[in-house]
Order: structure tokens, then C-alpha cells, then sequence
């Protein structure tokens, strides 16, 4: 299957990239570090991989994964995973990439507290 993206804010400040398909060496890989690069350039630099739709993921994805979090964070931003499927995760955690990028079992839970400053300003206390 195709990787797909599709995006959806999540709350002000956080974007979820929803993705579904196979991340594979090569292409797959490249079109996940552009989609990243046209968010950053929009300024959505809290971002959400819902990888619910994932169903494979190679070692190169995963380098891909750890190149999209170092562009992020050097846009001011950050990266979390959510709802990866159990051979996905197990992956993550193999190569100890959940060291470096938060992992939760859903979109909601990896909101919470990821807005920025602005977002959460207006919010009441």
C-alpha cells in the first residue's frame, strides 16, 4: 500500500499527521522528511505521528522518524508517536527510540500538554 498523509489539528498549536500505509527504505521515507519540512514551513512544529494506520515500518522509517524529531526540534518545536500498531511499536522500543520521542496509546493523550506557550496562554487556568 501507498504511504498516505493526511493532517488535522488536534488542538491550537498541535497537528496530528495521520499516516497509513508501509514506511519502507527510499521513497516512503523522503516523502515522510518532506511532509515534515512543507509543516515546519507552515509553522505546525508540534507534531503528532499517528501511526494507527502503519503497518510496517523498516529501519530506515525509523531513522527517518529520528531525522523528522532533530528538524522539529531545531524549529522550536517537538515530535510524539501515538496508537503505533504492536510490531511498530515493539520496533520503536527495540531500537530504543522511545528514549527520545514520547510514545502514547492515543492522539488525545500525546495532546496532552504538547501545546506551546501561545496555545495554552489563552486557556483558563
Amino acid at each position: 500500500m501507498i504511504l498516505e498523509f493526511t493532517k488535522r489539528t488536534v488542538q491550537p498549536g498541535v497537528t496530528a499527521l495521520v499516516m497509513k500505509g508501509s514506511i519502507h527504505c527510499g521513497p516512503e521515507c523522503a516523502r515522510l522528511e518532506r511532509e515534515v519540512d512543507a509543516m515546519i514551513a507552515a509553522r505546525d512544529t508540534r507534531v503528532i505521528f499517528d501511526m494507527a494506520g502503519v503497518t510496517h515500518a523498516d529501519s530506515a522509517a525509523i531513522g527517518a522518524i529520528v531525522r523528522c524529531l532533530g528538524k522539529l526540534k531545531s524549529a522550536g518545536g517537538g515530535l510524539r508517536i501515538a496508537a503505533a500498531q504492536s510490531m511498530v511499536d515493539h520496533s520503536l522500543k527495540l531500537t530504543k527510540v522511545d528514549r527520545v520521542i514520547e510514545i502514547f496509546s492515543t492522539v488525545e493523550q500525546a495532546a496532552q500538554g504538547f501545546a506551546g506557550p501561545e496555545a495554552t496562554a489563552s486557556q483558563p487556568a
